[in-house]
């Protein structure tokens, strides 16, 4: 926990679910929603950086231990569980978002109210990297990232090919994004690595011929980051991330776009 030591906790429920939110920093508002297998502090690291960029960061714990360590184990364990509420979050089947998703929109409205700007920044990662796009049917959310979205999941079955090809929102979800899109002049930005097996070029595509140049699709080489447990690099923004090259500049290209969307000052930048 004690990467977690400098934040302020509250629960916040939106009438089906309960999660602690971690908070941190001031002015507008960016919600980072964790990847498997917890709010690990690879992630918590991202968050201190965003809100030293003069913005307030909300780090909700959806899953898993606060602050503790990633693992392997940690993350095989979070997948099993994750499968077995499915009532929270959709695995395998693309076309639509998770349930979850709703609450996400709601603290993305208590966010607003409490920080202002112009409205809210959200990033999501590896299992949860397409909850972030699905939140933008809130109005209070302008700056979308999608890193690493590996939802749907790919499997070796008949759906296989349709996997690759899908991302975790509806039809009606996309049509309302890239209405909003046009209509405010926003945009969104997705994040890969080309090797990654978990998030295929396909997807990538996909999102191109949803969204146009209103998405920004940024594939890094397998290179420019670290190797994750003898596999192809695959987290972006925290545990393949390197402090140097490709990887540091985009990160710092995400805080930037969070910091321009939600009006903070360039002072505070």
């Amino acid at each position: 926990m004690a990467a977690l030591d400098n934040y302020e906790t509250f629960a916040f429920n939106d009438g089906r679910w309960t999660r602690t939110v971690y908070k941190r920093g001031s002015g507008p508002a960016v919600i980072i929603i964790h990847e498997i297998p917890n709010l690990h502090p690879g992630v918590v690291r991202f968050a201190d950086r965003v809100a030293e960029a003069g913005m307030t960061v909300y780090c909700p714990s959806l899953f898993g231990t606060p602050g503790a360590e990633a693992s392997v184990g940690a993350m095989l364990k979070q997948v099993a569980l994750s499968i077995c509420v499915r009532r929270e979050f959709r695995i395998w089947a693309g076309g639509k978002s998770s349930p979850f998703v709703d609450w996400l929109r709601a603290l993305a409205r208590k966010a607003h109210a409490d920080c202002g700007g112009r409205g809210v920044g959200a990033v999501g990662m590896c299992f949860t990297g397409g909850f972030a796009m699905a939140m933008m049917t809130e109005p209070a959310v302008v700056a979308p990232v999608a890193s690493q979205p590996s939802l749907p999941f790919v499997t070796i079955g008949p759906r296989k090919e349709k996997a690759r090809r899908e991302f975790d929102m509806s039809d009606e979800e996309v049509e309302i994004v890239r209405r909003r899109m046009e209509e405010e002049d926003l945009s969104a930005m997705a994040l890969r690595f080309k090797g990654d097996p978990l998030v295929p070029g396909e997807r990538f595509e996909a999102l191109r011929k949803a969204f146009g140049d209103r998405i920004s699709c940024i594939e890094l080489n397998d290179e420019d980051g670290f190797p994750m447990a003898g596999r192809p690099p695959h987290s972006v923004l925290t545990l393949s991330l390197k402090e140097d090259g490709p990887t540091k500049e985009v990160e710092e290209q995400v805080i930037r776009f969070f910091a321009e969307r939600t009006g903070v000052s360039a002072e505070a930048t």
